[in-house]
């Protein structure tokens, strides 16, 4: 069976604990970043640029996190390396699933 697709009751603890903490990060930057667009909007078109950047933000975050085992060492392989988690969150996975991980960092790297 691929290692994506096998996780075990303790790994899927880990998997939600990582997985929400990297959620809470990614939305308290998006938070702050809302309100210092928001308070610097002095003109009313730059309300609708707030706005749309609120769209962005949610479509990306919607996109990122996908929390469906088979897609999750994409996912926190994207999440670390967009700054909203650390390898160390996901400590206790299978060692497949960390080389998994490492070998999809790696490849982005040389990107």
């Amino acid at each position: 069976m691929d290692t994506r697709d096998s996780w075990s009751a303790s790994e899927k603890k880990i998997a939600r604990r990582a997985f929400d903490a990297a959620l809470e990060v990614a939305l308290a930057k998006t938070m702050a970043e809302f309100k210092s667009k928001a308070s610097a909007a002095t003109q009313p078109s730059e309300m609708w640029e707030v706005e749309d950047f609120l769209r962005e933000q949610r479509r990306e975050i919607d996109w990122m996190f996908d929390y469906r085992y088979s897609q999750l060492l994409d996912v926190f392989t994207r999440l670390i390396l967009a700054g909203h988690m650390d390898e160390a969150l996901i400590s206790g996975l299978s060692q497949d699933k960390l080389e998994t991980i490492r070998s999809y960092l790696a490849y982005a790297a040389k990107r």
